[in-house]
Formats: C-alpha cells, sequence, structure tokens
C-alpha cells in the first residue's frame, strides 16, 4: 500500500517529465484531485501531502463535506468540475473557487446574477463538447468563439477552455484540438487530462490536469 503522499509524488514526477519532454515548465501545470464519491478520511491525507486544489462534479455532495474540510484548511482551493445546472449557480458562486463547465450563455446569465450579489468571481472555463457526443455536457465547437466573447464581456474571469475526450478513442488528437482552439480565440488555460491521459494533456498543452483514481487508489 502506498501513502497519499507517495501517489501525489508519483503523479507529480510524471507531470514534471512530460512537461520536460514538452519544453514546458511544470510550474505551468495544475494537479486538481478529483475527490468526487471520497469521504473525508480519504481527502485528508491528501491535504496533508501539500495538496490544495480539488475537484468535485456535484455541487450537493460538495456542500456535504466540504465547508467543514474549508474550515479547518481556509487555503484550498475547490473547483466545480461537473456539469452544472443554473439552479445551482449561488451555491456554486459561494463555494467554488473555479468553475470548469461554463458551457452556454444561460449559465453564464445565472453565474454573473450570483457574483454580482455575492462579490465573488469565480475565474470560469468554457466547457468545450471536443467529441461532438450528444450525451456529454459542453458547448458546440463552432460556438466557442461567441461564449468566449460572452465571458470577457462579463465580471467573471475567463481562464481558458475545458474538455473531455470520448471515452474509448485515442485522447492526443482532441487535446490538440482544444490547443488549436485555444490558440484561435486567445485563450491561456486548458482544463483537460485524468487519471489515463494526463501526461499526453500536458504534452499537448494542459495547464490544469484533473486525475482522480491514481491519486487516491494503488495502481
Amino acid at each position: 500500500m502506498t501513502s497519499a503522499a507517495e501517489r501525489r509524488d508519483r503523479i507529480l514526477e510524471r507531470i514534471a517529465r512530460a512537461a520536460s519532454l514538452a519544453k514546458r515548465d511544470p510550474g505551468d501545470v495544475q494537479l486538481i484531485a478529483v475527490s468526487k464519491g471520497r469521504s473525508i478520511e480519504e481527502i485528508e491525507p491528501l491535504i496533508e501531502s501539500g495538496q490544495r486544489d480539488f475537484g468535485e462534479n456535484r455541487v450537493q455532495e460538495a456542500l456535504a463535506k466540504w465547508p467543514a474540510l474549508l474550515a479547518r484548511h481556509p487555503d484550498l482551493r475547490l473547483h466545480a468540475i461537473g456539469r452544472l445546472q443554473s439552479n445551482k449557480a449561488a451555491e456554486a458562486v459561494r463555494l467554488f473557487d473555479t468553475i470548469h463547465s461554463l458551457d452556454r450563455p444561460s449559465l453564464l446569465h445565472a453565474l454573473v446574477k450570483q457574483a454580482e450579489e455575492s462579490g465573488r468571481r469565480p475565474p470560469v472555463y468554457v466547457q468545450v463538447n471536443i467529441g461532438e457526443e450528444e450525451q456529454k455536457g459542453g458547448c458546440a465547437i463552432g460556438d466557442v468563439g461567441d461564449l468566449v466573447r460572452a465571458i470577457r464581456a462579463s465580471p467573471l474571469p475567463l481562464a481558458g477552455l475545458m474538455a473531455i475526450p470520448p471515452l474509448g478513442l485515442e485522447p492526443s488528437p482532441f487535446f490538440a484540438l482544444l490547443a488549436e482552439l485555444a490558440r484561435r480565440h486567445d485563450v491561456a488555460g486548458l482544463s483537460t487530462g485524468m487519471s489515463s491521459d494526463f501526461e499526453a494533456a500536458v504534452m499537448l498543452g494542459a495547464t490544469a490536469v484533473r486525475v482522480g483514481t491514481a491519486l487516491f487508489e494503488d495502481q
């Protein structure tokens, strides 16, 4: 059995190696620990190891466990990485430091409204449906420009683009396509890559990788 600290160190070493191969600074890649479905008892050892960025898919699950953790560790940063309903905008703006799943104008409107009321302005990523999958969240590739422009005209900071490549297909072409979209729209941040493919994502420009299983379980 490896410890949380050992698993984290191993992931950071792999990120550093991939970044080095791509002639990038490993410090430009943010490691987000995906803690959905994980208990406070599982999360605490990672916090103790130095991990500060965590990602949750569901607002209700995050509300159930993170206020207590944040009270004990106020320097943690919480990321919303799952599909977000507009009626959860108030809770999302209050709880999350960054939102990775903005995919439609109506959600932007709801987040802006809550940001103006609360005074909190979490940076947002545009989630792109990079594989054009009907069942998956994310805006259409052709709509990225319009949504990017709408965010830039809003009070919310634009963090970048986010995508999840289709399951079962080689992810690298999708990482490359997301990077090209980012260049086309003059966007710096790329939130992409998970436990099974984060090294390829880093080599193709990811600035934030979302790793769950490899951080919480022995591989």
